[in-house]
């Protein structure tokens, strides 16, 4: 029955730490000893073997982390893949420049939008929206940007050249021009 009760703990603490913990880590955070935190994992990786239910605890370097079976993956990437996007105007904004301006470089975004795009650059590379697409050949080499195949699919465009274009008079876009 005690263990139960801390195998409720335990459980909650990989599920809400998102990496790895360790058992010293788990220990001091339920104030017992290590080889109780052995003892409760032990359990709760059985636990989730006999019930076939679709987590599982893995050991990750000298750690343990709360994970989906590998049999679930497909299954995951479907639910990640329609999860619906939210950027930020600022991200909008970077996004749209890289679209019609690519391959385009950090210092060109911020010409055009006026402010550092650091930030934001490094969001839309972590959604896969854009990537790096090059380097300029110009003084220090700068790395270009251009969109993805995600940024086709989630904006719904077969390919680039579908992408509306933009009215010449747009004098911010032709002063950055090449």
């Amino acid at each position: 029955m005690f263990y139960d009760y801390l195998c409720g703990h335990v459980e909650a603490l990989l599920f809400a730490s998102g990496e790895p913990l360790s058992k010293k880590r788990i220990a001091d955070i339920l104030q017992t000893e290590t080889e109780t935190v052995e003892r409760l994992i032990a359990l709760l990786e059985e636990d989730y073997r006999s019930k076939n239910r679709g987590l599982c605890v893995r050991r990750v370097a000298d750690g343990y982390q709360l994970v989906t079976k590998p049999e679930f993956d497909n299954l995951i990437r479907q639910l990640v893949s329609q999860q619906e996007l939210k950027l930020s105007s600022a991200a909008m904004e970077t996004l749209a420049i890289v679209a019609f301006k690519q391959p385009v470089t950090r210092s060109e975004m911020e010409a055009i939008r006026g402010v550092k795009v650091d930030g934001v650059v490094n969001t839309l590379l972590d959604t896969g929206l854009i990537c790096e697409a090059g380097r300029k050949e110009s003084i220090g080499k700068p790395i270009l940007y251009g969109t993805t195949e995600l940024f086709l699919t989630t904006f719904g465009f077969n390919s680039i050249e579908d992408l509306p274009s933009l009215p010449e008079d747009i004098s911010v876009l032709q002063s950055v021009k090449d």
